[in-house]
């Protein structure tokens, strides 16, 4: 039975440890350097939503071995190649914009993520409770990010770099705790060659 290429679950891990470093990185920018221009942050955060939201489809149709962090990335990947686009496209005069729907990406990414923590839970991964709690602080730091879309700018960059910062750290550490990649994992469907017998097909 030929196996299963487990490049595009390497491609998939690889691309997603390195977004989620980039955007710990980013958050850190934009919390010790607040007083970046907005047409600065919405390029950033556009070209940084789209190259995800590709990773993201990448690791769903990679099919790895548990089916847990990349289950729910087919939609959340174009929703954030989207957004990214809109952003990228609009970055000096959509702060706001930026941020709500930087916000909502994230809000639901921390969804998603409490249900791949109770999901890990049944697989008896033993660290399921903190991919929990980082779904539910980065879960919670977009709902501020959204309602606090009015503030000033610069309070508004801090607190756009910790919800960078949180994403970041939630992505990484879902993909590291329950991306398990197989060398000789066997396809879904497991492939039958014909045969005869007696002169018939079997």
């Amino acid at each position: 039975m030929k196996m299963r290429s487990v490049t595009p679950m390497k491609i998939a891990k690889t691309g997603y440890i390195v977004m989620s470093v980039l955007f710990c990185v980013a958050g850190i920018l934009f919390i010790t350097m607040p007083e970046i221009s907005t047409e600065i942050i919405g390029v950033c955060i556009g070209i940084a939503m789209i190259l995800f939201g590709i990773v993201k489809l990448i690791g769903y149709f990679s099919k790895d071995l548990f089916r847990l962090a990349f289950q729910f990335d087919l939609e959340f990947g174009i929703l954030m190649m989207v957004l990214g686009v809109i952003v990228l496209f609009n970055p000096k005069n959509l702060m706001v914009f930026i941020c709500i729907a930087l916000g909502i990406s994230i809000l639901l990414d921390g969804l998603f993520k409490i249900r791949i923590a109770m999901d890990s839970r049944q697989f008896g991964i033993k660290s399921w409770w903190l991919i929990l709690s980082l779904a539910i602080v980065t879960g919670v730091i977009g709902v501020f990010l959204i309602f606090d879309s009015v503030i000033g700018s610069q309070i508004l960059s801090v607190l756009l770099g910790l919800t960078l910062l949180s994403e970041g750290i939630l992505n990484l550490y879902t993909v590291i705790s329950t991306v398990l990649i197989v060398k000789n994992q066997a396809p879904d469907i497991i492939e039958v060659e014909a045969f005869e017998i007696d002169g018939k097909e079997r």
